[in-house]
């Protein structure tokens, strides 16, 4: 139950910031529970061999390239789902720093925090 929880708001929360952020197209609320499914599975599956892959790029920059790794993986989450679209590295960026805030913000008010 707690999995479709957090599916669920993280899908209002990209439909949420599809609205704000310019650079960041969502087609409807179907598509962006497929970005959240997507978004997770690249997480659990893709992030953690890129982390260690630039572990020492990390380390030097004391961990600040994660947030590039972040937005890697919002870019390749553009190329899987269709009706999902960013226009620019950066907006990916600044879409993956505001959606980990939301969500934390959003998990602590539901009680649902790690």
């Amino acid at each position: 139950m707690k999995l479709l929880l957090r599916l669920l708001v993280t899908a209002a929360l990209v439909l949420l910031l599809s609205n704000i952020l310019t650079g960041v197209h969502v087609a409807s609320f179907g598509t962006a529970v497929i970005v959240a499914v997507v978004l997770g599975l690249l997480n659990v599956f893709i992030k953690p061999i890129l982390v260690i892959l630039t572990l020492p790029v990390t380390l030097v920059t004391l961990g600040l390239f994660l947030l590039v790794i972040n937005a890697v993986i919002i870019l390749l989450c553009t190329n899987i789902v269709g009706g999902f679209a960013v226009n620019s590295f950066w907006t990916a960026l600044l879409f993956s720093i505001i959606l980990s805030i939301l969500q934390s913000l959003t998990y602590k008010i539901l009680g649902d925090d790690k």
